[in-house]
């Protein structure tokens, strides 16, 4: 497995980051409960087995059930190989709470210090706002405490999870964050402007739902009626594959072809799926050919690729 530097922090990533929250939450494509889980002993395991494969860097969440837990029980013991990203709680970003800073630090304190325990480690490699908005990316106050905690050793780096509609350029401009984490995939590629702009602030850019909650892989196949032009895009996409080519791979590779991007992080919750996200690391890059066609197949209409709103309408 290949490792790329994470901006200017120092850090150093495997090209594929593990994401953890569908170990920890019932998450995805026909995951409807625990029932349909990874139970705890073969999450450990799974964990484990990426570790040893080469894939350092993995993502976490208070948010995320279970899955810190998980993390500290899989790598209490080698807590030095790994690198671990989590995240403030969803509140840190509220605007009221940004106003008042004594207890803007008390809630961020007192959580990173839960997910401390959780992960049984005395230090986060990466600590990011989980939803920024335009407030939170700007506010002296949060940005003051974040690097306290960096001074203190509790984080070694701070950053931000990032929307399409503008998020991502508030937080270049401020010159403030390590890292950021957009959402980018094939078909929606409105954070592609960004990355020149991150690397050449030595901001590291991580990628995340480059498979677009599994549709740009084998389970969306079968799409809701709803989404129908999104499946015919899919097939787009398909036809300009060769053959033996997989989605999920073309997909992934596709993204870890764009300049700028230090790891593209995908959700793993299967062995099978830890030996698909091994073998896009291995495989050569995506064909010319392929990259050129892709490059001209974004979604006409990407605002409509909102997958929580598809989630309340029941299409998911």
């Amino acid at each position: 497995m290949r490792q790329r530097p994470l901006g200017n922090t120092g850090l150093h990533v495997s090209e594929i980051s593990f994401g953890c929250v569908e170990l920890g939450i019932p998450y995805g494509i026909g995951v409807k409960s625990q029932a349909d889980m990874l139970p705890e002993a073969e999450a450990v395991r799974l964990l484990q087995a990426a570790l040893a494969a080469g894939l350092n860097f993995f993502d976490t969440a208070p948010a995320y059930g279970t899955s810190e837990r998980l993390l500290g029980l899989a790598f209490a013991d080698r807590r030095e190989q790994a690198v671990i990203c989590t995240k403030a709680p969803h509140r840190a970003t509220d605007a009221e709470l940004l106003d008042q800073p004594d207890n803007l630090r008390r809630v961020l304190r007192e959580s990173l210090e839960a997910s401390l325990r959780e992960l049984r480690s005395d230090y986060v490699d990466v600590y990011l706002l989980h939803q920024a908005t335009e407030k939170a990316l700007r506010s002296p106050a949060l940005v003051g405490i974040l690097r306290d905690f960096r001074r203190q050793g509790l984080i070694r780096a701070f950053g931000a999870s990032t929307y399409p509609g503008g998020t991502t350029g508030t937080a270049l401009a401020c010159g403030t964050w390590d890292v950021l984490q957009i959402a980018i995939h094939v078909m929606d590629r409105r954070e592609e402007p960004y990355l020149a702009a991150a690397a050449a602030q030595g901001v590291g850019m991580i990628a995340r739902s480059v498979l677009f909650k599994g549709i740009l892989s084998d389970r969306g196949r079968s799409l809701h009626p709803a989404l129908a032009p999104v499946a015919a895009h899919r097939q787009r996409l398909l036809e300009a594959l060769p053959e033996e080519t997989g989605l999920a791979l073309a997909a992934t590779q596709y993204i870890l072809g764009l300049p700028g991007i230090a790891s593209v992080l995908l959700g793993i919750d299967r062995f099978a799926y830890l030996e698909q996200a091994l073998a896009a690391a291995g495989a050569p890059p995506l064909p010319a050919s392929v990259r050129q066609a892709w490059d001209a197949l974004p979604y006409p209409d990407p605002e409509f690729l909102n997958l929580p709103a598809w989630d309340r309408n029941g299409w998911l």
